[in-house]
């Protein structure tokens, strides 16, 4: 099987690393913003926001038709900077956070998982990335 190229997500959020993070990893931030679209809810989050912590993520159709959990253990946690993470198929996802004059650049690299095509899952990690800004930036 040959290895897959990394997936690339980034958006610009016009808000503080400070405010970013704790948006991104506060479980009743992460239940608001945590979805692709409208369809879709995030109705539980739990977050142990340290290396080897363990996080989970409840994603469902708001239909009811399908669900599931997005789960990982952190591998590097570096405040305001850095997360790294190994989901539970063994697949890693990066996340940096970068501050320039009160703005922050979220930048996420992943491997795709191999069921869907690898356009869709990054529109997929894209339009949650979208929400999160929209939801940081009302906020």
């Amino acid at each position: 099987m040959t290895q897959q190229t990394k997936i690339k997500v980034e958006a610009t959020i016009n808000a503080p690393v400070e405010k970013v993070w704790h948006a991104w990893n506060t479980p009743s931030d992460i239940m608001q913003w945590n979805t692709p679209d409208p369809s879709w809810h995030c109705p539980a989050s739990e977050n142990d926001l340290r290396v080897h912590g363990k996080f989970k993520n409840r994603m469902e159709a708001k239909d009811g038709s399908f669900g599931f959990d997005f789960e990982g253990i952190y591998d590097t946690v570096e405040r305001y900077k850095e997360i790294t993470y190994t989901m539970s198929d063994g697949r890693t996802v990066s996340t940096v956070f970068q501050e320039d004059h009160g703005q922050t650049v979220l930048t996420t690299i992943f491997d795709p998982e191999t069921q869907n095509d690898p356009e869709f899952q990054k529109q997929g990690w894209q339009a949650i990335l979208d929400n999160f800004v929209k939801y940081v930036t009302m906020k």
